[in-house]
Protein backbone atom coordinates (compact mmCIF):
# COMPACT_ATOMS: atom_id res chain seq x y z
CA UNK A 1 0.00 0.00 0.00
CA UNK A 2 1.53 3.10 -1.17
CA UNK A 3 0.15 5.74 1.17
CA UNK A 4 1.94 3.55 4.44
CA UNK A 5 5.50 4.68 2.78
CA UNK A 6 4.52 8.51 2.18
CA UNK A 7 6.42 8.59 5.28
CA UNK A 8 9.37 7.21 3.76
CA UNK A 9 9.31 9.80 1.04
CA UNK A 10 8.81 12.89 3.70
CA UNK A 11 11.91 11.77 5.61
CA UNK A 12 13.86 12.32 2.49
CA UNK A 13 12.07 15.69 1.33
CA UNK A 14 12.67 16.86 5.21
CA UNK A 15 16.34 15.40 6.16
CA UNK A 16 19.58 17.01 6.23
CA UNK A 17 21.76 14.40 6.44
CA UNK A 18 21.36 10.71 6.23
CA UNK A 19 23.50 8.29 9.26
CA UNK A 20 23.73 4.78 9.51
CA UNK A 21 26.40 2.60 11.19
CA UNK A 22 29.31 0.66 9.17
CA UNK A 23 27.12 -2.34 8.63
CA UNK A 24 24.29 -0.58 7.21
CA UNK A 25 26.37 1.48 5.31
CA UNK A 26 28.28 -1.38 4.09
CA UNK A 27 24.98 -2.76 2.84
CA UNK A 28 23.60 0.34 1.46
CA UNK A 29 27.04 1.89 -0.36
CA UNK A 30 26.66 -0.51 -2.95
CA UNK A 31 22.91 -0.53 -4.21
CA UNK A 32 21.53 3.02 -3.16
CA UNK A 33 23.53 5.27 -5.51
CA UNK A 34 22.14 3.10 -8.45
CA UNK A 35 18.49 3.73 -7.17
CA UNK A 36 15.96 6.54 -8.46
CA UNK A 37 13.26 6.10 -5.43
CA UNK A 38 16.77 7.40 -3.06
CA UNK A 39 17.77 10.30 -5.01
CA UNK A 40 17.48 12.75 -2.32
CA UNK A 41 19.30 9.90 -0.05
CA UNK A 42 21.84 10.24 -2.54
CA UNK A 43 21.76 14.38 -2.85
CA UNK A 44 22.29 14.67 0.51
CA UNK A 45 25.58 14.63 2.84
CA UNK A 46 25.94 11.19 5.03
CA UNK A 47 27.56 10.26 8.01
CA UNK A 48 28.67 6.44 8.60
CA UNK A 49 29.63 6.19 12.38
CA UNK A 50 32.01 3.58 12.64
CA UNK A 51 35.11 3.23 14.88
CA UNK A 52 36.72 0.51 12.30
CA UNK A 53 36.02 1.83 8.85
CA UNK A 54 38.67 3.15 7.28
CA UNK A 55 37.82 4.58 3.79
CA UNK A 56 34.07 5.31 2.44
CA UNK A 57 32.68 3.68 -1.01
CA UNK A 58 33.80 6.03 -3.51
CA UNK A 59 30.14 5.45 -5.82
CA UNK A 60 28.66 6.95 -2.89
CA UNK A 61 29.66 10.66 -2.64
CA UNK A 62 29.27 12.94 0.22
CA UNK A 63 30.15 10.53 2.71
CA UNK A 64 31.85 11.44 5.80
CA UNK A 65 32.85 8.69 8.82
CA UNK A 66 32.74 9.82 12.61
CA UNK A 67 34.38 7.78 15.25
CA UNK A 68 32.08 8.67 18.03
CA UNK A 69 28.47 9.21 19.52
CA UNK A 70 30.20 12.12 21.07
CA UNK A 71 30.86 13.09 17.06
CA UNK A 72 27.48 12.57 16.45
CA UNK A 73 26.21 15.27 18.66
CA UNK A 74 28.12 17.58 17.43
CA UNK A 75 26.61 16.94 14.02
CA UNK A 76 23.52 17.07 15.17
CA UNK A 77 24.25 20.68 16.86
CA UNK A 78 25.04 21.93 13.99
CA UNK A 79 22.16 23.87 11.59
CA UNK A 80 19.38 22.09 12.74
CA UNK A 81 18.09 20.24 9.63
CA UNK A 82 16.55 16.72 10.39
CA UNK A 83 19.29 13.87 10.51
CA UNK A 84 17.49 10.55 9.88
CA UNK A 85 18.86 7.07 10.83
CA UNK A 86 18.67 3.93 8.47
CA UNK A 87 19.04 0.80 9.48
CA UNK A 88 21.70 0.71 12.39
CA UNK A 89 20.01 -1.30 15.49
CA UNK A 90 22.82 -1.01 17.36
CA UNK A 91 23.80 2.90 16.59
CA UNK A 92 20.23 3.53 17.30
CA UNK A 93 20.50 2.00 20.59
CA UNK A 94 23.87 4.25 21.61
CA UNK A 95 22.06 7.57 20.40
CA UNK A 96 18.90 6.57 21.79
CA UNK A 97 21.07 5.76 25.59
CA UNK A 98 22.98 9.43 24.77
CA UNK A 99 19.44 11.36 24.77
CA UNK A 100 19.99 11.99 20.79
CA UNK A 101 17.18 10.62 19.08
CA UNK A 102 14.25 13.15 18.86
CA UNK A 103 11.62 11.63 16.84
CA UNK A 104 10.82 8.23 15.73
CA UNK A 105 9.42 7.26 12.38
CA UNK A 106 7.97 3.60 12.80
CA UNK A 107 6.12 1.60 10.01
CA UNK A 108 4.56 -1.79 12.14
CA UNK A 109 3.99 -4.14 10.12
CA UNK A 110 1.31 -6.93 10.64
CA UNK A 111 4.15 -10.25 10.73
CA UNK A 112 5.70 -11.67 13.92
CA UNK A 113 8.79 -12.67 14.26
CA UNK A 114 10.18 -15.52 16.04
CA UNK A 115 14.02 -13.72 16.68
CA UNK A 116 15.84 -10.80 15.46
CA UNK A 117 17.30 -7.27 16.47
CA UNK A 118 15.38 -5.61 18.64
CA UNK A 119 14.63 -1.64 18.15
CA UNK A 120 14.71 -0.95 22.39
CA UNK A 121 17.06 -2.42 24.38
CA UNK A 122 16.46 -4.59 27.84
CA UNK A 123 18.57 -1.73 29.61
CA UNK A 124 17.04 0.88 27.90
CA UNK A 125 15.88 3.54 30.53
CA UNK A 126 12.44 4.80 30.46
CA UNK A 127 11.14 7.26 27.68
CA UNK A 128 8.24 9.03 27.55
CA UNK A 129 6.72 8.94 23.90
CA UNK A 130 4.16 11.76 22.53
CA UNK A 131 2.38 10.40 19.52
CA UNK A 132 2.33 13.14 17.00
CA UNK A 133 0.79 11.61 13.47
CA UNK A 134 -0.95 7.73 13.15
CA UNK A 135 -2.61 6.04 10.14
CA UNK A 136 -3.83 2.65 9.95
CA UNK A 137 -4.14 1.03 6.45
CA UNK A 138 -6.12 -1.73 4.99
CA UNK A 139 -3.34 -4.12 4.72
CA UNK A 140 -2.68 -3.94 8.44
CA UNK A 141 0.23 -1.63 8.94
CA UNK A 142 0.52 1.01 11.24
CA UNK A 143 2.09 4.31 11.18
CA UNK A 144 3.34 5.61 14.46
CA UNK A 145 5.32 8.88 14.48
CA UNK A 146 6.23 9.98 18.07
CA UNK A 147 8.31 12.48 19.49
CA UNK A 148 11.09 11.97 22.50
CA UNK A 149 9.11 14.12 25.30
CA UNK A 150 12.26 16.00 27.05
Amino acid sequence: MAEAYELKGREQQEAGALLMGRVSYQDFAPVWPKMEEFAEYNAMPKYVVSTTLTETDPGWSDTTILRSVDEVAALRDGDGAPIILHGSATLAKGLAAAGLVDRYHLLVFPLLLGSGKRLFDDRADLAKLELVEHEAYSNGILKAVYDVAR
